[in-house]
C-alpha cells in the first residue's frame, strides 16, 4: 500500500452559484483522496465540467461547506465560471449548469 501525503493526494472542489439566490458561489463538496474521486465520478456522470486548478483546489478545500468564496477569489472563480459557459455553449447536452 503506498501512502501518500495530504500534499500529494488528489484533491477536488465542488461550487454552486445561482445568481438568481445567492450573491457568491458557494463551496458544496470538498475531499481528498477517495472523496475527491467521487465528486470527480459524479461530476462527470452529471456531464458537468471539470477544470483542474491545484492553487484553487487547495484554498478551496481550506472553506467549510456550504460557504460562500471570498470576494479575494471572485476574479478567479469568474474565470472559471466562464469556462463552464462556454463548455455549456459547444456541448448544451452533454453538460450541465447545476455545479461546479
Amino acid at each position: 500500500m503506498t501512502h501518500h501525503s495530504p500534499e500529494t493526494r488528489r484533491a477536488a472542489v465542488a461550487l454552486k452559484y445561482d445568481a438568481a439566490t445567492e450573491s457568491a458561489p458557494k463551496v458544496v463538496a470538498k475531499g481528498h483522496g477517495l472523496v475527491a474521486e467521487k465528486i470527480i465520478a459524479l461530476a462527470q456522470a452529471q456531464g458537468i465540467p471539470i477544470r483542474e486548478d491545484p492553487d484553487l483546489v487547495q484554498v478551496l478545500t481550506q472553506m467549510d461547506l456550504d460557504q460562500e468564496i471570498p470576494p479575494t477569489l471572485y476574479q478567479v472563480v469568474a474565470e472559471l465560471l466562464v469556462f463552464v459557459y462556454r463548455m455549456n455553449q459547444r456541448y448544451p447536452h452533454e453538460t450541465s449548469s447545476q455545479g461546479v
